[in-house]
């Protein structure tokens, strides 16, 4: 499954909706994407969602598109 992953670069800054930044992860499970960001990164995650393969389709007309592997 992939997920979108919605982040903050900086754990000790408030969360702020202009800030947030998005990447799309690999994973088998909810719980995985998570443990995968937190091994992998400091981001402060807001929220984590997982993608239908429509939505995933949608997702990949943006060019900017682009699975993260860590």
């Amino acid at each position: 499954m992939i997920y979108k992953v919605y982040y903050q670069e900086h754990p000790e800054r408030n969360p702020k909706r202009e800030t947030t930044i998005s990447m799309y992860i690999e994973a088998e499970s909810l719980p995985q994407a998570r443990e995968i960001i937190e091994e992998n990164t400091e981001y402060n995650v807001e929220f984590i969602e997982e993608l239908s393969d429509k939505a995933v389709t949608y997702e990949k007309a943006n060019p900017s598109f682009e699975v993260t592997t860590f």
